[in-house]
């Protein structure tokens, strides 16, 4: 296993197998207009099998397809089929918003995906429309009834929590994935890619978030337990569990071992880094797999990222990038870099 400067280990890879999404949430594509990425630029699906058995080859043992929205990869479960057949990748979840998730959960779960992630930010159908700008939200639930019956090893529900606008449904969210089985996390509002619209005024805390669900839901515990997850996780009276991602307020860049890869086979050591490291044309120039791993293993030993400490360290903080940015580059939006 090869490590980087701060000897994290490389772990976790995410793999966006899409830049393109049915939905445009206000946190994520707040913009009307996006530059997409070329198609003939986007991996086939043996070249994301091939970069993965590369990546275990140096210690990656946790998989994650994103998008983008990933349900929106056609023949999705060939590739599912493909790393679910590696016996190196020990994990293998996918995060979606669930729009087409009904239909497909049991398709998935027969492919080899162990886990599952739903991004689901209000249970109000009109917050959703106005939150999404494509509604959906009755496809989402239905996405999610399917999910928790398919038989996943776990099921998870990924909210992100904007002051003002859905910091009400807190426990009712703590609700639903009570009656579901399925583990909430609440992630604060992060200026990353494409957030475009970012205020840290809109930002509530890990703190703020307690806080609220012990008003509504009781007295909460922290789990104590040794992990590299973003997650800190905490349990109610009932038993419920629940985790907060505090990287806005609570970075956890000195236990990071997650790096991207892009559709278009751009490799990102930190979700805040500026660029990425092209793989796809050492891959189609003809480089072997040794020549993959010795050009992983230089960019991640020389690995200094630590940016979302960078970020809480700054006297003004802002969006990281403006919208003329993001058509010049849309290796900086979060639907191309996955999240």
């Amino acid at each position: 296993m090869i490590r980087d400067t701060l000897n994290r280990p490389l772990r976790s890879l995410r793999i966006s197998v899409t830049d393109r999404c049915n939905l445009r949430c206000a946190y994520c594509m707040p913009e009307m207009d996006y530059v997409w990425l070329p198609k003939d630029d986007v991996l086939d699906f043996e070249e994301i099998s091939r970069l993965v058995d590369v990546f275990c080859s140096l210690g990656v043992d946790r998989v994650r397809l994103t998008g983008g929205e990933p349900l929106l990869r056609r023949h999705l479960e060939k590739l599912l089929s493909l790393l679910s057949a590696k016996p190196a990748v020990k994990d293998l979840a996918m995060t979606t918003n669930g729009i087409l998730l009904a239909e497909r959960a049991r398709e998935l779960k027969s492919a080899g995906l162990h886990r599952i992630t739903v991004s689901l930010d209000t249970l109000r159908a009109g917050r959703f429309a106005a939150l999404t700008r494509r509604g959906g939200l009755e496809r989402v639930l239905e996405g999610l009834e399917a999910a928790s019956s398919a038989g996943f090893s776990s099921v998870k529900i990924d909210t992100v929590v904007m002051r003002g606008t859905n910091d009400d449904e807190l426990t009712d969210l703590i609700d639903l994935g009570r009656r579901l089985g399925a583990e909430v996390r609440f992630i604060e509002y992060m200026d990353v890619g494409g957030a475009t619209r970012w205020r840290m005024d809109k930002v509530m805390s890990k703190q703020e978030i307690l806080s609220v669900l012990a008003r509504g839901a009781g007295p909460i515990e922290p789990v104590l337990e040794e992990t590299s997850a973003p997650a800190q996780r905490y349990r109610l009276a009932d038993g419920t569990l629940f985790g907060i991602i505090a990287s806005t307020t609570t970075p956890f860049c000195q236990t990071c071992d997650r790096s991207r890869l892009t559709a278009d086979g751009h490799y990102f050591t930190c979700l805040y880094s500026p660029s990425g490291s092209d793989l796809r044309s050492l891959i189609r120039g003809g480089a072997s797999n040794q020549d993959l791993a010795e050009a992983i293993t230089r960019i991640w030993t020389s690995r200094i990222d630590r940016g979302a400490e960078e970020r809480l360290a700054m006297r003004e903080r802002q969006a990281l990038a403006e919208p003329g940015d993001l058509r010049k580059n849309p290796h900086l939006e979060m639907h191309t870099r996955g999240g």
